[in-house]
């Protein structure tokens, strides 16, 4: 996977706009953005855009990865 950050607000800490990632394959096709701010994380497939992606807080998306984590 090719992923590139589309906007870099530089700051420690990340603010309610976050940092939005452009996920494309190794050929280049886009794939969606994955946003990351605050309060959670947003994956917005093909061309959908912020605010009507799938969203997850910080606590269901720690849920979710500690559920699948490997042995």
């Amino acid at each position: 996977m090719k992923v590139y950050i589309k906007e870099f607000n530089v700051g420690m800490e990340l603010k309610t706009k976050g940092v939005e990632l452009e996920v494309r394959t190794p050929r280049g096709v886009h794939l969606g953005d994955f946003i990351v701010t605050k309060t959670g994380v947003e994956w917005c497939e093909g061309r959908i855009c912020a605010g009507n992606g799938i969203k997850k807080s910080w606590s269901e998306l720690i849920s979710l990865l500690n559920s699948t984590s490997n042995p």
